[in-house]
């Protein structure tokens, strides 16, 4: 079984967990959550953060994966 770095696995749940309320604020349904995300730039800026946070965590995967290539 594949072991993920712990950062990749934290950042990319935290993006996903960002990337559902911008995408119901998106979709017109954020005025249910809270009264702010009824404005759809709101729901752009979480999608935006998600994205971040899952580049984010990218990064950490990606160097797990080259040093792997390397021990070879």
């Amino acid at each position: 079984m594949r072991r993920y770095p712990f950062s990749f696995i934290a950042l990319s749940t935290l993006g996903a967990l960002c990337a559902i309320p911008g995408a119901l604020s998106l979709a017109g349904c954020g005025a249910s959550i809270h009264p702010i995300l009824e404005d759809p730039m709101a729901g752009l800026a979480f999608i935006v953060s998600a994205v971040a946070l899952i580049g984010s965590g990218l990064f950490p995967l990606v160097i797990e994966k080259l040093k792997e290539g390397e021990e070879r």
